[in-house]
């Protein structure tokens, strides 16, 4: 198949023609300089790759016949929710983009205590669209044919409120702390899906930690030295893939 991948939300039949969006389109034709009869890869988040066919290209309108299917299997084996503090700037961006292209399969964003960023709900509604379009260019370019979903915000206390039942017992949770004693490497992973709980700059408060123990959260370390918030998160799920993973 084709190395351009480009993504759209609409199903994908063989033997139809799709109109491409007009992101795409643009990038395409102005950036790629892609012509007619050029194979492209689109795929809709299913876990397939469809290999199509530039079948008409007019300004910023492209279709594509849609030829062929392959089932892709490049889907990490354990399943990482990352609850990440909402930071500032492009540190959250930054984020998103690097724990999608290491594997995560949801992103939570929350606000902390320590969080400086703060979201009216008009400007929160933005940010998750920026926020999963980041994600979708992120698969784009990692080769992932499933596109992890980037949740509204949360505040710590309501994540909880909201996600911690009974049937959560075998689920792995693991918040990064500088003050903890464990490590990863001590830790039994006795199952496949894991929650980590990062904080924002100047990290989670006592309170906070305290907060995730009581809900079945486990303080670990990631070393002596003290990470940004936007290196805790891609450092820990590296670090998953490489004990638990497929690195």
């Amino acid at each position: 198949m084709a190395n351009f991948r480009f993504y759209t939300n609409t199903p994908l039949n063989i033997g139809e023609t799709i109109q491409l969006s007009a992101s795409a389109a643009a990038h395409a034709t102005r950036a790629l300089r892609l012509n007619l009869d050029d194979e492209v890869i689109i795929f809709n988040g299913d876990g397939h790759d469809y290999g199509c066919t530039i079948t008409s290209i007019e300004k910023n309108i492209v279709f594509v016949r849609v030829n062929q299917s392959q089932q892709l299997n490049n889907e990490s084996p354990i399943k990482i929710t990352l609850i990440q503090a909402i930071s500032s700037g492009d540190r959250m961006d930054f984020t998103i983009q690097k724990a999608v292209e290491l594997g995560v399969t949801l992103i939570q964003p929350i606000t902390s205590q320590r969080s400086v960023v703060k979201l009216s709900n008009e400007r929160a509604e933005k940010r998750i669209q920026h926020w999963q379009n980041i994600a979708i260019s992120a698969c784009e370019q990692s080769g992932r044919a499933v596109v992890p979903n980037v949740l509204a915000p949360l505040s710590l206390s309501q994540y909880f409120a909201k996600n911690t039942k009974k049937e959560d017992e075998s689920i792995l949770k693991i918040t990064l702390a500088p003050t903890a004693t464990k490590d990863l490497k001590s830790l039994s992973q006795s199952s496949h899906h894991i929650q980590l709980l990062i904080g924002a700059e100047g990290g989670l408060s006592d309170d906070e930690i305290l907060l995730s123990q009581r809900n079945g959260f486990e303080a670990i370390t990631l070393g002596k030295r003290i990470l940004r918030t936007e290196t805790a998160g891609l450092a820990a799920i590296a670090s998953m893939q490489t004990l638990w993973g497929d690195f």
